[in-house]
């Protein structure tokens, strides 16, 4: 599947830097982000735009609604199943 042409998806070492533990923690406000597993980021243009979050009895997934159906959600899926 293509992205984006600005689009990356990247799994960043745990724990997550401070600005990237706020952006996840932004797109999915429910994950421990203290006791993430696994994390995949998609960034477009210097700014995080979408998060899939695994830790332990859990995962959390969210895209900004700008970027939705264009195939991040499934890149982010498969980035933080690879990561683990």
């Amino acid at each position: 599947m293509t992205l984006p042409a600005r689009v990356r998806v990247t799994c960043p070492p745990l724990p997550l830097a401070p600005a990237l533990r706020a952006a996840a923690a932004r797109l999915c406000p429910q994950a421990p982000a203290a006791h993430l597993t696994a994390a995949a980021l998609a960034i477009a243009g210097g700014t995080v735009i979408g998060a899939h979050l695994r830790w332990d009895g859990g995962e959390a997934a969210a895209v900004e609604t700008g970027w939705r159906g264009r195939g991040i959600e499934e890149a982010l899926a498969e980035a933080v199943g690879r990561s683990v």
